[in-house]
């Protein structure tokens, strides 16, 4: 299993929300590259990073910082926040970014979804972001009347091979990860799930590494000091492999 440490940007910093509130909003660093290299010297290959005012308001403001990030060397980053289009999806990659998320035009344009999984394939994952087992969107500020966990499988049944699946009620709060939901996820056939949201505890990292799932986000923990990047690294990858990105 991997482990992505994560870079959330506003406004050019790094920052943290609680529950995805940006009225609750901490900001950890100004220098976002800095923080992705004392990441990879701890150990990680993997980075995931969003762009909140993208996400928010679709405003590119982070654009010059992901550009930064995605040319650090022995890294895979996955990029999402405020991606509607393909010329948005083709500029990242070009620009050296391993994977784009999609999160509200899966629900606003499932079509357009489809044709970019079919199109790019491992490079496209879908970021389901959920409250109360129903999708998030724009943001995390509207909730729609889509069921998370059918939506995933309706999404595996199309051609997505990768869900990154966010419990909001979680994020950010340092209590724990919904770890049923992922028990639930990981029966989907075909689909690389990574887990995301509140991940706060090393049994954590375990149990989602014995359930199968392909790799785990983690944030307000490591900032805080909860989590060990470096050994939560070595736990992950011990055994059973390194897993996917």
């Amino acid at each position: 299993m991997r482990i992505f440490p994560a870079i959330d940007l506003r406004d050019g910093k790094v920052v943290r929300l609680t529950q995805g509130d940006y009225d609750r909003m901490e900001v950890y660093s100004d220098d976002p590259v800095s923080m992705a290299r004392a990441f990879k010297a701890q150990g990680a290959g993997c980075l995931h990073v969003v762009d909140l005012d993208g996400a928010k308001d679709g405003m590119l403001v982070n654009d010059k910082v992901i550009r930064e990030l995605a040319q650090l060397e022995g890294l895979f980053i996955e990029v999402g926040g405020g991606i509607r289009d393909e010329a948005r999806i083709q500029a990242y990659l070009q620009a050296g970014v391993s994977r784009v998320i999609l999160g509200t035009v899966a629900i606003t344009d499932y079509p357009f979804v489809q044709r970019m999984a079919q199109k790019y394939g491992v490079a496209i994952a879908v970021g389901v972001d959920a409250r109360d087992g129903m999708v998030a969107v724009n943001g995390w500020k509207q909730i729609t009347d889509t069921p998370s966990l059918a939506f995933c499988e309706k999404l595996a049944g199309d051609g997505v091979q990768t869900v990154i699946y966010t419990d909001i009620s979680k994020d950010g709060t340092l209590g724990g990860t919904n770890l049923e939901a992922y028990r639930a996820l990981s029966q989907i056939k075909g689909l690389n799930i990574v887990a995301s949201g509140g991940i706060s505890y090393e049994h954590e990292i375990l149990s989602l590494k014995e359930m199968g799932i392909g790799a785990a986000i983690v944030g307000k923990a490591v900032y805080a000091g909860k989590l060990d990047l470096k050994r939560i690294i070595e736990l992950a990858q011990r055994e059973k492999g390194e897993g996917q990105c």
